[in-house]
């Protein structure tokens, strides 16, 4: 079991944050490339550190918390969509907040008018 752990709360992590989408509509998955330009470039920096970090034997998994398929570079396959699913699910969670309080989180929604059509 212990090499389902890490798996394991990257799924629940989803499971948890899935029925925003479908109970409040915040629609984070129909904005795929919105969500896109939120992921990718702390997917970049962090990948990256770690493979560093790795590389530099800063840090090591074990194989035993793992599945044991590591990618280029020693990577464990779990962090990599580690640095996928919270994302997500933080901006899941962030979306929802802004459904229910109505907060603009500091940009106009879509469904706003333009700026510049603003009396």
């Amino acid at each position: 079991m212990g090499q389902l752990t890490y798996l394991a709360l990257l799924a629940g992590c989803l499971v948890v944050t899935a029925p925003l989408e479908l109970l409040l509509g915040v629609r984070v998955y129909a904005r795929w490339r919105r969500l896109l330009l939120a992921l990718v470039p702390g997917f970049v920096v962090f990948v990256a550190w770690v493979l560093y970090a790795i590389d530099q034997g800063h840090w090591a998994y074990d194989g035993g918390q793992t599945l044991g398929v590591r990618l280029p570079g020693g990577i464990p396959v779990e962090e990599v969509l580690f640095f996928v699913v919270v994302p997500v699910c933080a901006v899941m969670a962030l979306e929802a907040v802004r459904r229910v309080t109505r907060w603009d989180a500091g940009y106009v929604p879509e469904e706003a008018e333009p700026v510049a059509d603003r009396p």
